[in-house]
Formats: structure tokens, C-alpha cells, sequence
């Protein structure tokens, strides 16, 4: 049976698990053929000899399992990234995060020092290690695996050199005190949030926040007040726009603003607060 027959045999298989059926099978006879999407387009032709693997993939994927633990690599802001099942999977919208992390980083003259809470597998402070010359960044995160699948990242993106990983609840490892921000993606769902099917293969404590959802988010927010770090920007669930709006007013913020993801729900938020020392 050539590629291309492969291709419509089984993606019938997966149109009840994902809208790009036939794009994920290709993706899946890639990965296991080690070809990219270009080379299966120029030889869908030729005949596919590796069957009873994909079909054990296929089922895997059937099942609801996450295509990016079976092939064990995601895509995030143009680039390639190793992931492994214990650690969350990189979001499309995170990319919304770190570009608004870069377009104030710029703008800091000499090295820009940040602290990133819950590094995941590692994206967002190699994205910005990449993007920011003159940059330090201390990545911390409670899940030691996923501390060593962001080092191996940052070691594939050879900006190891810029980050510093650290085992560290929130800020607890942290004593520097010249940090000009904050980044953080943290885990803002409400704990009783009926997962999709998808999810559920993924890291609970990377998901769940409390609750309500938003407790962790709002302790960042308050340790990260008593820091004397000028930046705060942090991803969020697209409910908790005004509870954290009302509670930011409560603390000692020059500014804050809110910003949406690609299908326009309230997504993240940039605070600045009152610089003590400065």
C-alpha cells in the first residue's frame, strides 16, 4: 500500500479525536520514517513498509492520547521542542505571553534578569534567551522532570548558558534581588473543571490552581509585589479577568492591563508595580 493509501486508510481512525485526521496520520508515518511533510508529499507513491507500526500509533492516538507525546516534540513560536509525557504540553496562546515579555524586555538596557515560575518543558525562557541578547534567566519549576526536559531544551537550543534551573516552589529558591521580571504560565484551573478528553493525559499540578483556579495566580501576584520586581506577566484562565483585577487594585500596582488569546477570551495580564527602590 503506498503513503498516500496509507494516509486515507487511517485517517479514518482519527476523525473523531481531531479535525486534521489526514495532517496527523502524515505527521505520525513521518515520525516514523524520520521524513518531514515535504518529503512525503514528493513520495506519496511509494509503498509504505511500516504499517503495524502506525496502526499501533494510530490506536494510541484513537484513544485521545496526545500526538505530540507519541512523537515526542512540539512546535512553539517557530521552533522545535522535546516533550515527555509527566510535563505539560506547549500551547499556541503561550506564544501571546512571550511576545508581550519581549516587547518590554527590549527595552531594558544592560543584562535583563528574569525569573520564569513553573518552566514546564522549558519554551518560554528559551524562546526569550533566543530572542534577548543580553539576558539571565532563572526557570523554576516543582516537577524535576520537568526541570531536566527544559534543560535538555534549553541544551538543544544551546542557550543553556543563559538559564539557571532551579527545583523551587514559586519563589522559594529565589534570593536575588535585582530581578526586573516575572513570567509565569501556571497551572489556573479550577481543581472540580471537567477536563477534555486530551488533557487528562497531562500533569494535574501543571493544570489545576485551587478551588476557584485562581490561588496561585494570585500568590505571584502577591509575592511577586513584595519583590521589588518591576514586571509581572502572567497567562490565565479566561474567566479570571475580574476577580484578579479586583485584587490587583488591593495591592501596591502603578499599572496593569489585560490581553486576549487568538479566539479573543481573556487570556493573560502585564502588572507593573510600584518600583520601592528606584
Amino acid at each position: 500500500m503506498t503513503i498516500k493509501d496509507t494516509v486515507r486508510k487511517y485517517s479514518q481512525k482519527l476523525k473523531y479525536v481531531t479535525h486534521i485526521p489526514a495532517k496527523e496520520v502524515e505527521i505520525l508515518i513521518g515520525f516514523l520514517l524520520d521524513k518531514n511533510n515535504i518529503w512525503l508529499h514528493l513520495n506519496n507513491n511509494n509503498e509504505f513498509e511500516k504499517e503495524k507500526e502506525l496502526e499501533k500509533l494510530v490506536n494510541k492516538r484513537a484513544t485521545n492520547y496526545p500526538l505530540e507525546y507519541i512523537i515526542r516534540k512540539a512546535s512553539f513560536y517557530g521552533e522545535s521542542f522535546i516533550v515527555k509525557e509527566g510535563v505539560l504540553i506547549p500551547r499556541p496562546e503561550t506564544e501571546l505571553l512571550v511576545e508581550n515579555a519581549i516587547e518590554i524586555l527590549k527595552d531594558i538596557n544592560g543584562t535583563v534578569n528574569v525569573v520564569e515560575i513553573g518552566t514546564g518543558s522549558g519554551v518560554i525562557s528559551v524562546i526569550l534567551a533566543l530572542l534577548i541578547d543580553d539576558i539571565k534567566i532563572i526557570a523554576l519549576d516543582i516537577n524535576e522532570k520537568a526541570l531536566e526536559l527544559a534543560y535538555h531544551n534549553a541544551i538543544k537550543h544551546k542557550v543553556e548558558d543563559k538559564i539557571e534551573f532551579r527545583l523551587s516552589n514559586l519563589y522559594e529558591k529565589v534570593t536575588e534581588d535585582d530581578i526586573h521580571m516575572t513570567i509565569s504560565n501556571p497551572p489556573y484551573i479550577a481543581n472540580d473543571y471537567k477536563l477534555p478528553d486530551n488533557v487528562k493525559y497531562e500533569p494535574s499540578n501543571a493544570l489545576f490552581g485551587g478551588a476557584i483556579g485562581d490561588e496561585l495566580l494570585k500568590d505571584i501576584i502577591k509575592e511577586t509585589s513584595i519583590r521589588d520586581i518591576e514586571y509581572l506577566l502572567c497567562e490565565m484562565g479566561y474567566d479570571q479577568k475580574k476577580p484578579l483585577g479586583e485584587y490587583l487594585k488591593t495591592l501596591n500596582v502603578k499599572d496593569y492591563s489585560f490581553y486576549q488569546d487568538y479566539e479573543k477570551f481573556d487570556r493573560g495580564f502585564t502588572v507593573k508595580f510600584k518600583n520601592k527602590n528606584k
